[in-house]
């Protein structure tokens, strides 16, 4: 017999008194009659699922949650209530995706009901224990003796280390590797170069204290001022040997042996951009704050002269320390960001070098394609 909607409604009362009694059976009775006898009543899918866990039915508890989820599948407490019968069920995997699903939700909800705030504590609480579970047996499977690409891509699944990829600012050049940091090794001229180290920081000391040296980071009157806390700020500094393609004669005079380090590096040529080379300060207690640089076609190449305790470069998840007269080369199209939290100014000798994996041709036609890009107009100023 069909029941009217105001008897469906009077049953779903009765039921839900029952819940509150502890009363399983009759809560069940009632919403299992509304299910089938009350088409157009709203179906009391959450109110069947408790019934059932006070009956101790996980099975009827599991299929009143299934459909209460496939009518909606953001249903909070729903989802709250499937983690806990998943746990139940000993399913660890599958209890913290619903857990996962019910914090995520509650993360957008407006207002989330003061009685679920519990749940979700303990949701998260089931979520941090069950991860740890997991990071164990995953540790105990492989051993402690995998390839650091193994170790890496297991600490990305257990959320230990953040992903980071080339997110160029102006131009992306597809098919490289996503690598932050190279080992100075891989390059022929970089042991010369490392061994000028102390002539560089001769000529760096026989110069005027700070004279040549301008912030990094400078406004143009013909773009809108850079979003960066350190504009115009001589806590960042530059002193350059070669900027937008041309030598700083005034700079590069006071600095022969360094230019002749320099000379046959493998510098992209382009009109009106590069080479580019200078020294670049950093002032006790300076933070550049994390950013990206325009391209992902070079390398940034780091050969530190000043370097006090407390200075260090992050490129995606890696840090690094420099030591003076080691070569740093990194990808800045990662996110990256530097710290002096020193009682001394930093200084390296900074330049970008080709990427060793674009082919001679290659590099040919990017040259061709940059001139073209700063033809349209003066060329970017890179602020990365």
């Amino acid at each position: 017999m069909t029941l009217s909607r105001a008897d469906a409604d009077l049953l779903a009362r009765q039921g839900l008194d029952a819940l509150r009694r502890g009363d399983g059976p009759a809560a069940r009775g009632a919403f299992e009659r509304i299910l089938a006898d009350a088409p157009d009543a709203p179906r009391p899918w959450f109110a069947l699922a408790q019934a059932c866990r006070l009956m101790a039915d996980a099975a009827g508890e599991t299929r009143a949650l299934d459909a209460l989820l496939k009518a909606e599948p953001r249903h909070l407490a729903g989802l709250l209530l499937m983690g806990d019968r998943k746990r139940g069920d000993g399913d660890d995997r599958a209890a913290i995706t619903f857990y996962r699903a019910a914090l995520n939700q509650a993360g957008v909800m407006r207002e989330v009901p003061a009685a679920l705030h519990p749940l979700l504590r303990q949701a998260e609480s089931h979520c941090a224990e069950a991860s740890a579970r997991f990071a164990d047996h995953l540790t105990r499977a492989v051993g402690s003796g995998v390839s650091p690409r193994v170790a890496e891509s297991v600490d990305l699944l257990l959320g230990r280390r953040q992903l980071y990829l080339q997110q160029p600012t102006m131009f992306y050049f597809a098919g490289l590797p996503q690598r932050p940091f190279y080992d100075r090794r891989e390059f022929d001229w970089a042991e010369a170069l490392e061994a000028a180290t102390p002539a560089i920081r001769e000529e760096l000391t026989a110069a005027s204290a700070g004279a040549g040296f301008r912030p990094y980071v400078e406004g143009s009157g013909d773009r809108p001022r850079p979003n960066n806390p350190l504009l115009d700020d001589p806590s960042w500094s530059a002193l350059y040997l070669w900027r937008g393609g041309e030598i700083v004669a005034d700079n590069a005079r006071n600095f022969p042996r360094t230019m002749a380090a320099l000379a046959d590096l493998p510098i992209p040529r382009v009109a009106g951009r590069s080479p580019m080379a200078l020294f670049s300060r950093l002032t006790p207690g300076t933070h550049i704050q994390p950013h990206h640089g325009l391209l992902n076609t070079r390398l940034i190449c780091h050969l530190p002269i000043v370097v006090p305790d407390g200075c260090a470069l992050r490129v995606g998840a890696e840090t690094h320390v420099w030591r003076e007269g080691q070569l740093v080369i990194f990808d800045d199209s990662f996110e990256h960001e530097a710290w002096n939290r020193g009682s001394g100014t930093r200084t390296v000798l900074l330049f970008e070098i080709w990427r060793p994996e674009i082919s001679a041709d290659e590099r040919a036609e990017l040259t061709q394609l940059f001139e073209a890009i700063d033809s349209y107009g003066p060329a970017m100023v890179d602020q990365g």
